[in-house]
């Protein structure tokens, strides 16, 4: 069991910046993969980005690549998204995702494969 709670989001201009965090309160971090959706008004919650249990695998969505980055700070049970070059149609509610799994090496992409979930965090990017 794990909970996850995320941080960061909030309003920025398009074009800027923001780092959002997602705390795990296990300290068994380093055995989950995990990743990065987003849900905007009336769509599904989609991919943005997926990191391994190791930290050295990454996977993007193509709208993402290039401006966003995943990482993970294992000793601060911390998984971060740091977007870059924001644009309005990054606006969305994003969640931070947590997959138990025994491989190293794996990232996940399916919202079906995650385990947990933490609660989102709303970023809007402005015109």
């Amino acid at each position: 069991q794990v909970q996850l709670v995320e941080s960061g989001g909030g309003l920025v201009q398009a074009g800027g910046s923001v780092r959002l965090s997602c705390a795990a309160s296990a300290s068994t971090f380093s055995s989950y993969a995990m990743g990065w959706f987003r849900q905007a008004p009336g769509k599904e919650r989609e991919f943005v980005a997926a990191v391994s249990r190791s930290g050295g695998r990454t996977s993007y969505a193509d709208s993402v690549q290039g401006r966003f980055t995943i990482s993970r700070d294992i000793a601060k049970n911390t998984v971060y998204l740091q977007m870059n070059s924001l644009k309005p149609e990054d606006t969305a509610v994003y969640y931070c995702a947590a997959k138990i799994t025994y491989s190293s090496s794996f990232y996940y992409t399916r919202r079906d494969e995650y385990d947990y979930w933490g609660q989102g965090t709303q970023v809007t990017a402005s015109s």
